[in-house]
């Protein structure tokens, strides 16, 4: 049966510590570089940090955030606003799934009226994450703009989406499992795949 949402094959459960064996495509090191050269890209694109506001997706798109948003202020000299924006209510799929336990939306203090957010998400897929990511940002107020940026895009897009800011673009077939671990949450970074043909 397919599935659909970002997060049954990108942002949640595609995130969870792997288990067996699996390729690593991205160690600590390459991470941490695709991170740096993405903070870079949100500065560059946005002409400095004024007006930024960086929103992970739970669950890694929020360490994500926070890690961009301290690579953000090394170059700055200044903090950026980073928070959280829990989509759980805001799913396609809840009637499937209808125990998945919402997790704490934190919107800094600044708001996001006017403000260039920044949505961060670990892996991007079919699109439907981001949606309702959408969806639920709206109900905080009126960016001036939105933008995406994402540690791996995997393909296989079911939506019209597309990340501003992109770590690593990796290839997938459908029956591939795309996992991501951080160390704030897992104790190590890496990117592994596991499942297609052998």
């Amino acid at each position: 049966m397919p599935q659909s949402p970002d997060s049954t094959q990108g942002s949640s459960s595609e995130s969870a510590p792997p288990t067996g064996e699996g390729r690593t495509v991205l160690g600590a090191g390459d991470i941490s570089r695709a991170l740096r050269r993405i903070a870079h890209e949100i500065l560059e694109a946005n002409k400095g940090a004024d007006r930024l506001v960086l929103l992970g997706i739970p669950s890694r798109g929020v360490p994500l955030a926070r890690r961009l948003a301290e690579l953000i202020a090394e170059v700055e000299g200044s903090a950026i606003p980073v928070g959280s924006l829990d989509i759980t209510m805001y799913r396609d799929d809840l009637r499937r799934q209808p125990t998945r336990a919402p997790m704490p939306t934190e919107i800094p203090d600044s708001g996001v009226d006017g403000k260039v957010v920044v949505l961060v998400d670990d892996v991007l897929y079919s699109g439907r994450t981001v949606r309702a990511a959408l969806d639920a940002l709206a109900d905080h107020g009126r960016p001036a703009a939105v933008r995406l940026a994402v540690l791996v895009d995997r393909g296989h897009r079911e939506l019209p989406i597309r990340a501003d800011h992109v770590g690593k673009n990796l290839p997938t077939s459908q029956t591939e499992t795309v996992r991501v671990r951080l160390a704030d949450v897992d104790g190590a970074d890496s990117v592994t795949i596991t499942g297609g043909a052998r």
